[in-house]
């Protein structure tokens, strides 16, 4: 238990403009101080001079609520002098009996819940090629939804296009249909709609056409960075650099997932009994976990079930033991989580075989 390692544990509660903290005792659980800080790089100095006058170095620990989002720069700022930093998920029970609720009183929850569970929470990694591959995969993801966006108005606007107009777009592919709106030009001799359908469907091809420069830009990036970070993944089948790239921002850096479960958990394919009467062998998938790993996960598996000769004959192995289709992506996704988080943990490891 962390009480057994530690003598005090400082909880954290921040938010965009400050960062609440609260020394609790390890033994008796008792509420030492309380102190809030500014969130910039002043105030995280502040909050650890403020922490070692109450507690001794080594001896303490951090637990932080949100540590990838309003608790990100304290937990890096933690990191980088080697305190230890237990990230706290979410709160098992409410702030008080009465609903009463504070910063200071979440400091201390997060505290002590910390000090009573089993299983301690590593923060991911803030800095390095993690960090870096994060950045362009979240910016790279909202560039494809918006692109899809922009494609579906395009498309939209062509069914209620004018009549002469309509016939001359319809049956294109998208890629054809991008590069003939984005070359229209205005003319001021044809009808006001007519003019305002083509100036407004150039506009929109040109944004789509942006949004494919930006796409490849990223792809270029994620691309030389996994090279360089990870270069076992990609040698597997099915799986891409974007997915690759997702495996290695969900595993962060070696040792968070304690083993293959654990990162199959947080991937959402770990298996979770449904026995009841008769049936005492059923599982489901898990709808928890990270979901962008979970959908590196699913691409994968479908990939390798249309592509990889080994994945199919498993499948069509499983299904005459009287597997579903659904039980066989399952499998295959906890599989595929197994191999990949010994890819990343020993990159050097023997493969597992299905």
């Amino acid at each position: 238990m962390l009480a057994e390692l530690v003598d005090h544990v400082i909880g954290v509660d921040p938010d965009r403009d400050w960062i609440t903290a609260a020394v609790v005792d390890a033994k008796t659980t008792g509420v030492v101080a309380t102190q809030r800080f500014p969130a910039n790089a002043g105030g995280y100095d502040e909050a650890i001079c403020w922490a070692g006058s109450f507690t001794v170095d080594g001896e303490r620990a951090w637990a932080i609520e949100g540590t990838a989002s309003y608790g990100r720069g304290l937990t890096a700022a933690l990191t980088r002098v080697s305190e230890w930093v237990i990230e706290f998920d979410r709160p098992h029970r409410k702030a008080s009996k009465d609903g009463a609720k504070t910063d200071a009183l979440d400091a201390v929850r997060a505290a002590r819940e910390t000090l009573g569970r089993d299983r301690l929470h590593q923060p991911r990694s803030h800095d390095g090629h993690r960090e870096a591959l994060r950045v362009h995969t979240v910016t790279r993801d909202g560039a494809v939804r918006a692109r899809t966006a922009a494609i579906n108005e395009l498309k939209a606007l062509v069914l209620t296009a004018p009549d002469n107009l309509r016939e001359t777009l319809r049956g294109l592919t998208t890629r054809a249909l991008v590069k003939r709106c984005a070359g229209f030009r205005d003319s001021a001799q044809r009808p006001i709609a007519q003019r305002c359908a083509h100036n407004t469907m150039r506009l929109i091809a040109r944004r789509i056409t942006n949004f494919n420069d930006e796409i490849a830009v990223h792809d270029a990036a994620i691309k030389r960075l996994v090279d360089e970070a990870a270069p076992q993944l990609v040698a597997e089948p099915g799986i891409g650099y974007v997915t690759a790239a997702m495996f290695y921002v969900a595993w962060s850096h070696p040792g968070r997932c304690r083993n293959e479960a654990a990162y199959a958990r947080l991937g959402g394919v770990a298996p979770l009994p449904i026995d009841s009467g008769q049936n005492q062998d059923r599982h489901r998938l898990n709808r928890g976990g990270d979901r962008q790993l979970n959908k590196a996960l699913h691409i994968v598996a479908l990939t390798r079930l249309r592509c990889d000769e080994t994945s199919r004959d498993y499948r069509d192995r499983r299904r005459s033991e009287g597997k579903t289709e659904r039980d066989v992506q399952r499998c295959l996704k906890r599989y595929i989580a197994r191999q990949v988080w010994r890819l990343l943990e020993q990159p050097h490891a023997a493969k597992t075989t299905l």
